[in-house]
């Protein structure tokens, strides 16, 4: 028996925590991680883009947060249909159910046409690419020329003390909170490790650089835990 891509696992570990996973975004973040959004959202409104895909949507936080620039359009796509199907309650909800729509799609696999979108965005997602390229060039082919890609990401804080605080509660704080409130015990044990994985910072850059997009800066939130990359086409 063959053994499951990365793809698979992610998609049955957020299966499987997506009742809880809006209450520990919020609780194992210490409630940071709205600030994080609105400020990707205050980035997001000076290109006023008409158009906006949010990829590895999840729940919807991120598109919802969107909303308030009145785009004409939002699309979420993610690969967990439990996630998807908690976002769509809490679209009807708030009554954007018409403003923005939430359906199942591999980001490695994007089911639009070129140039489809002013602006995409990523909250949390890209570090679950199984292959980390080919959704970036997925996302570049759907992006139209002059426009945006933002990705909200965790980074590597680098400057004592917040270097050695958020090793001591990512490796230990979150995994164990996590275990005992989603009742998962290998879902905040991935979340430190596929973020010790990811190439953040310049490496990220390079990464973004060599699938054709310009522009290309970070902005680093938090003393360094999580970023803010910004790239153009």
């Amino acid at each position: 028996m063959a053994e499951p891509t990365k793809k698979e696992i992610v998609r049955e570990m957020f299966d499987d925590i997506s009742p809880r996973y809006d209450f520990l975004n919020h609780f194992l973040s210490l409630g940071i991680d709205r600030s994080w959004r609105k400020k990707l959202v205050r980035i997001l409104a000076t290109y006023n883009p008409p158009r906006v895909l949010d990829v590895a949507t999840g729940t919807g936080d991120l598109a919802i947060s969107i909303a308030a620039l009145k785009p004409q359009k939002i699309v979420g796509i993610d690969i967990s249909e439990k996630m998807l199907g908690i976002g769509r309650l809490k679209l009807v909800e708030k009554g954007l159910d018409q403003l923005i729509t939430l359906r199942r799609a591999d980001a490695e696999k994007i089911p639009f046409s070129d140039n489809a979108f002013e602006a995409i965005t990523v909250a949390f997602g890209v570090r679950n690419y199984e292959n980390l390229v080919l959704g970036l060039q997925e996302m570049r082919r759907v992006l139209r020329p002059g426009g945006v890609i933002l990705i909200l990401e965790f980074s590597h804080p680098a400057s004592f003390p917040m270097k050695q605080f958020y090793g001591i509660y990512s490796r230990f704080v979150i995994p164990v909170m996590g275990r005992i409130i989603s009742g998962n015990s290998k879902a905040y044990t991935y979340l430190p490790e596929s973020v010790a994985a990811f190439p953040s910072g310049d490496d990220f850059l390079k990464i973004l650089e060599n699938t054709g997009l310009k522009n290309t800066k970070q902005l680093r939130l938090s003393m360094g835990i999580a970023s803010i990359y910004i790239a153009e086409k």
